[in-house]
């Protein structure tokens, strides 16, 4: 009997289908792409319809050829790429290279791996869809054509090897005018006043001042303060309002992938890469035991919040089983579909409410378990009732001022049970957040108050806050620029070029970026403009809708941007000029004068004598700092050891290089809390990315710590060891990794 071909992309997503599908299929795997734009040239014929030429990725070969013999002897062939648009240029490669079946050929989405979900899938095939192909072929040429025609223009004006893309420079630009407004903060001084009032019957609450003589309090300095402290003391309080209203907090909509990622940012301290890896593992499927491979959650890459009705009606049966019918909303929640979603996919939810995160923890590792766990409990909190509060507001006036308290009374809990609230990461920090109390009962209008205590309290204006990568993920997605599938892949890239630091999950922007930043807004600023490249994202949207064709929006694209690379090419040669520096120092090989340039690890010196000298060295700030001879001897040559700087930071070498290039990472002076042996050290991720803490015993002693150990014991649980941690929410702080107390960063002495 002839059996189908099922192809997917991935093999693990394959072995899931097979079970489903049974022994009349056979489910083979194109593991991703099949064909790709060749490195070596710019393969967009910009001169002739903006033509692509792909080549065949080496070592797919026999994959092609695995694919082609199955499809001769097949009865029929489904193509059950991703669904989206990368998914469907795929499927288009594998289709033209099996051309010879093409009249047994359908096109298949699996948006979900369950028996369901392919059943679905199979009931419904259809053609491959020329328009997506052509959106996603328009997309993989402009980033071709900026990254290939914009790259070179850096090299000649900064360095060589370094890159622009299309999308990822317009984050740089976010992130280095961020940075530049950051650099240009000026606080401002204010003050506010917090009074402690007592009542007839000795309560006592806390309110703050917040209006004189009807308008909001201006207090610049502890003077003004003082001076309107004097003017509360003598006044006669009473209690001017109560207001109380029933008010209710509505769950957060299901996860797309842009909330997915920032979510796991927040509560789980995931990269988006991480993040969509662990996704994609989930999608395609998950070995359960005795139920065998299973696909958990839906497709990750998502800008939809739309659920279907049998997944609505499975998980409100859910909620009526486990929390009561009191946590079921009468009529099934919807969301308002977002201005630029393409509404392709449901939101990203589980595949099934029988796989409660419990009954399959034994199956996943603790990293997968987390993030179901987090899906789990979005899913089914966006489908149960508002929390409820009762909100009461207080004022206290003596005519002229008023002080305000408030306060909120949970009624009924609702979706909090299940997904409860967390600080957001951009929220004030404690220091600026203004203490509250709460508030006694029987509180009633006319009653006379009096001012037991005045608490005047400093504040500064704060900068903006830098961004995190989920922070510039939402920024992304509100401007409209990118898409869901290409989110994770926007801070890896721009780290990875070294524009760009992550810092205690911060991302500063390096001098390399701001000053490649700058010759791209100057020379490009049309393709490095948030509108255009969000018109862009509009314009890919068209191709797919079928509303525009591909040349059109090619056209569009490529006119001004090749009017802007030809003006900036002939500027080439003065831009480097400018951008190197002349000093008074004098090359001591040839007698010429050195100059600053930037090269592959910053700037550094060099002579002008280039090529017949080719001198260079450290700035002489970096020298100074750097080359400083230690204590440390070499226990190879027994030279002294110095600290030199490398491209992943700083490290000891041995002064008698290159005769003995002996090296090792700086001790922090802290013992190993695991094996009390070797030394902390500060290292790199491998790609240099990321900065952590381990064991200079490794990989003998594994101890490794993102957050920076600090050598004091906790006070409150005797650990050995602190760590320091910096956020916006608290600044920098201190705390026990065993029992999360905090000590104040004044309080314990925090290693250089």
């Amino acid at each position: 009997m002839e059996k189908s071909l099922v192809i997917v992309e991935s093999p693990s997503k394959a072995k899931t289908i097979n079970k489903y599908l049974g022994k009349d299929y056979v489910v083979e795997a194109s593991v991703g792409h099949i064909k790709n734009l060749p490195k070596s040239k710019l393969s967009v014929d910009t001169e002739n319809s903006f033509d692509v030429v792909y080549e065949t990725i080496e070592g797919k070969e026999d994959v092609i050829t695995k694919l082609r013999k199955h499809a001769e002897k097949s009865k029929e062939v489904f193509i059950a790429t991703d669904p989206d648009r990368e998914g469907e240029a795929i499927a288009a490669h594998i289709a033209d290279e099996l051309k010879d079946a093409n009249d047994k050929i359908k096109r298949v989405l699996f948006h979900e791996i369950t028996e369901t979900g392919i059943k679905d899938g199979m009931d419904h095939p259809r053609r491959i869809q020329t328009n997506l192909v052509m959106s996603q072929q328009a997309r993989r040429a402009m980033d071709r054509i900026v990254g290939y025609q914009i790259s070179p223009f850096v090299w000649k004006t900064v360095f060589y090897g370094l890159s622009a893309g299309r999308v990822q420079s317009v984050a740089l630009r976010l992130i280095c005018e961020r940075e530049v407004a950051i650099r240009a903060f000026v606080p401002v001084e204010y003050w506010s006043i917090i009074g402690e009032f007592e009542t007839p019957k000795g309560d006592r609450f806390l309110a703050k001042l917040v209006k004189e003589s009807g308008k909001d309090p201006v207090i610049p300095d502890e003077a003004a303060a003082k001076g309107l402290m004097e003017r509360i003391r003598s006044g006669a309080f009473t209690i001017s309002s109560v207001q109380k209203r029933p008010v209710k907090r509505n769950a957060p909509a299901p996860f797309i992938t842009s909330t997915l990622q920032q979510e796991a940012a927040r509560r789980l301290r995931f990269s988006a890469k991480r993040t969509m890896s662990l996704a994609q593992k989930l999608y395609e499927g998950i070995d359960l035991g005795e139920e065998g491979l299973t696909g958990l959650i839906t497709y990750m890459r998502t800008d939809s919040t739309r659920l279907s009705e049998e997944a609505v009606a499975q998980v409100r049966e859910f909620i009526y089983e486990n929390y009561g019918k009191e946590y079921v909303p009468k009529e099934p929640r919807l969301f308002k579909k977002g201005k630029a979603s393409q509404d392709a996919h449901e939101a990203i939810r589980p595949t099934s409410s029988k796989h409660a995160p419990k009954a399959i923890k034994k199956h996943l590792d603790k990293d997968l378990f987390a993030l179901y766990e987090l899906i789990w409990n979005r899913f089914v909190a966006c489908q149960m009732a508002p929390a409820q509060f009762e909100q009461v507001s207080v004022d206290v006036s003596d005519g002229s001022l008023v002080f305000r308290a408030t306060d909120q009374i949970p009624v009924f809990r609702g979706f909090l049970i299940v997904y409860d609230d967390t600080v957001d990461e951009d929220a004030p920090s404690p220091d600026d957040t203004d203490p509250t109390s709460k508030l006694p009962e029987g509180l009633a209008e006319g009653q006379p108050t009096a001012v037991h205590e005045l608490i005047p309290r400093q504040h500064f204006t704060k900068p903006p806050a830098r961004f995190t990568e989920s922070s510039l993920v939402k920024e992304l997605e509100s401007l409209g620029i990118g898409r869901p599938s290409t989110y994770a892949l926007i801070v890896t890239t721009v780290i990875d070029r070294k524009y760009v630091e992550q810092k205690d999950r911060r991302l500063f922007a390096t001098d390399l970026g701001m000053q490649v930043n700058k010759i791209l807004v100057e020379h490009f600023p049309q393709v490095v403009n948030v509108r255009f490249t969000a018109l862009m994202e509009e314009e890919l949207d068209t191709i797919a809708e079928g509303k525009r064709d591909y040349l059109t929006v090619m056209k569009d694209f490529y006119g001004p941007f090749s009017t802007a690379l030809a003006k900036a090419s002939k500027l080439a040669s003065s831009i480097k000029k400018s951008l190197q520096e002349k000093t008074d120092v004098v090359c001591e090989l040839c007698g010429k004068q050195m100059i600053i340039k930037w090269g592959r690890n910053g700037r550094f010196m060099a002579c002008t004598g280039y090529p017949d000298c080719k001198n260079t060295k450290p700035l002489a700030e970096d020298q100074e700092k750097l080359q400083h001879i230690t204590a440390e001897k070499c226990e190879l040559c027994g030279g002294d050891m110095v600290v030199k700087g490398g491209r992943f930071g700083t490290f000891l070498g041995c002064s008698n290089y290159p005769t003995c290039k002996n090296t090792k990472p700086i001790s922090m002076g802290i013992k190993c809390p695991k094996c009390s042996e070797g030394n902390l050290v500060e290292r790199r991720t491998k790609k240099g990315r990321r900065i952590f803490y381990g064991c200079s015993r490794y990989p003998t002693c594994d101890f490794a710590s993102w957050d920076k150990p600090v050598n004091e014991p906790c006070p409150v649980c005797g650990n050995p060891y602190l760590v320091e941690k910096t956020t916006q929410a608290k600044g920098t702080h201190i705390v026990c990794p065993s029992c999360k107390s905090v000590r104040e960063p004044q309080d314990v002495a925090i290693p250089a």
